[in-house]
């Protein structure tokens, strides 16, 4: 770690409560800079470690932030993005010290109008034009944000409607499904020119909070990037390119958040057009250590003699060796190195033997089951399902 740089992991270890709450503030305002490609410099960092400390509140510490680049007399090329960096930083900071929350859309605007206030003019405005932004992972296309003229109109909407929403009785996939589409939505509206995707997800972090939701802040600071293109593909879809919104990455972000799951949020995995290597997202938690939920319905078609009676498989996992597979035949070998696993016992019991169960994968050779080029297809419940998952 570069010298003068905050570990704060150091701080939440320590167990002191306001170190950590403080310590997770910063962690999380300084990790959401990187979704616009901006980096803190060592000047707030060590501005932070005081305040963590408690040496400096957390307003004298904005205060020294901003005399710091007002009294500056030689610029460096890269100053005007750390000074916004710096500043937003401290802004999220006293933001996210507190729990307060006005839930409506003068909150939302006045919110962005707190991050970016001495950093933007145009700081808790609604944008008046329209905007396009190429992304990466969309092979430089650009998401559909809403017209200029209705954007009021929509946040209106979309607040009301989850105001009067209610979470009672909620298994946790739906849970997880209803936040996700209200945080896409609300980012795809895309109110401000600058600055949305920071606003949001301290909306998001603010909102989840006042519903009692203990949020892993440390998925925000490590995993900002992750959120926003995870955003993208959630809004994204293109008939010509056979890309359909895809919000399933952007749950298993909260899933992450909010449920304690370990999936791989790598940026990779999102790109439209995967390399195989990429094109299956891997839950890094142990088989044992997942959640069990229902599996699919019970089909009566004949299995391998080798297959287990009663093998324990989540939906999730199928799913996932079923997208792997698509429109394709695999072999055994070809989906454990895609999936990056090592043991073929696990892979069987845990992957391959539920799905065929399953009736959604079966053999190209269902006589021959030792057949020297066995490889596996989906059947067409399978398929069915593949093309569910792509939507």
């Amino acid at each position: 770690m570069k010298e003068g740089y905050l570990n704060f992991d150091e701080y939440i270890r320590q167990g002191e409560p306001d170190k950590k709450e403080r310590a997770e503030a910063w962690s999380v305002a300084i990790g959401l800079q990187a979704v616009d490609g901006l980096k803190t410099s060592e000047y707030l960092q060590q501005t932070a470690r005081r305040n963590i400390e408690g040496e400096i509140t957390i307003d004298e510490a904005r205060e020294l932030v901003k005399t710091y680049y007002q009294s500056k007399s030689i610029r460096e090329p890269d100053d005007d993005d750390k000074q916004e960096a710096d500043l937003v930083s401290g802004n999220i900071t006293k933001i996210l010290s507190t729990d307060t929350l006005d839930f409506s859309t003068k909150g939302y605007i006045s919110l962005h109008r707190r991050i970016f206030d001495g950093v933007f003019k145009h700081a808790g405005r609604i944008r008046d034009y329209d905007i396009t932004k190429k992304e990466w992972v969309l092979e430089y296309d650009t998401v559909h944000y809403l017209n200029w003229e209705d954007l009021r109109r929509a946040i209106d909407y979309d607040i009301e409607q989850e105001r009067n929403f209610s979470y009672k009785g909620l298994s946790s996939d739906e849970l997880i499904a209803h936040v996700t589409r209200f945080v896409s939505g609300i980012w795809q509206i895309h109110a401000f020119g600058e600055g949305n995707t920071r606003t949001t997800a301290v909306f998001a972090i603010q909102y989840l909070r006042s519903l009692g939701f203990s949020v892993d802040n440390k998925l925000f600071a490590e995993n900002s990037w992750y959120f926003r293109n995870a955003l993208v593909r959630a809004n994204y879809k293109s008939a010509v390119k056979g890309i359909d919104y895809s919000p399933i990455f952007l749950e298993r972000f909260f899933r992450n958040l909010l449920l304690g799951e370990q999936w791989d949020l790598r940026n990779r995995y999102l790109h439209i057009h995967p390399t195989i290597e990429w094109n299956v997202q891997p839950n890094l938690a142990p088989p044992a250590a997942r959640p069990q939920v229902a599996c699919y319905p019970r089909d009566t078609r004949s299995t391998p003699t080798s297959t287990p009676t009663s093998t324990p498989a989540s939906t999730e996992i199928i799913s996932e060796l079923v997208r792997l597979i698509g429109h394709g035949e695999l072999s055994v070998k070809q989906m454990i190195d895609y999936r990056g696993l090592k043991d073929r016992k696990n892979f069987m019991d845990y992957h391959l033997i539920p799905a065929i169960k399953e009736g959604l994968v079966e053999m190209k050779y269902p006589d021959s089951p030792r057949h020297p080029r066995q490889k596996y297809l989906l059947t067409s419940k399978g398929l069915a399902l593949y093309v569910e998952l792509k939507k």
